[in-house]
């Protein structure tokens, strides 16, 4: 009979990951976002807490990008190399385009609450809420289907106001 665990990798990581490595990245990433928010003076951060959440952030995603839907590159995960990125910049980071990332619903000084997504999404995504972020990938998507004109731009920004 096998071993029950707390943070059981999820079927979908089982021809990826080991469960070790599955366990090093929740806890790397759990001890990174706990340390962050601490020194944003959230004194309620706690490890455990931020890995039980994380944790169920990877469940609920079914390995998605809960943004973009996109199926993220577990392989990458705790691949991450400071060097590597320090020497190749924009080409190293776009290599990790779709490297699973953790982004906060909130702003981090509440209740541990998190969303998986690409690093890239998180990278764009950056400090807006999930309504902000969609509103400006809409003026993004409008801009684009008018050919990048911004001729009629004041009006239909009046007209969203």
């Amino acid at each position: 009979m096998l071993k029950s665990r707390k943070y059981q990798q999820p079927d979908f990581l089982n021809t990826i990951l080991t469960q070790a490595n599955y366990e090093k990245w929740l806890n790397g990433r759990a001890v990174a976002h706990c340390r962050r928010d601490r020194a944003r003076d959230n004194t309620t951060a706690c490890n455990e807490a931020y890995k039980t959440a994380i944790h169920r952030a990877v469940l609920h995603s079914g390995g998605h990008d809960h943004y973009t839907g996109e199926l993220l590159n577990w392989s990458l995960a705790g691949q991450y190399n400071n060097a590597e990125s320090k020497a190749d910049g924009r080409r190293y980071k776009a290599s990790l385009a779709l490297l699973p990332s953790i982004d906060h619903v909130g702003d981090g000084l509440g209740e541990a609450d998190f969303r998986l997504c690409a690093w890239r999404t998180n990278d764009a995504k950056n400090d807006l809420t999930h309504d902000e972020f969609v509103a400006l990938c809409r003026r993004v998507v409008a801009y684009h289907d008018r050919g990048g004109r911004t001729d009629d731009l004041a009006s239909q920004q009046q007209a969203q106001r």
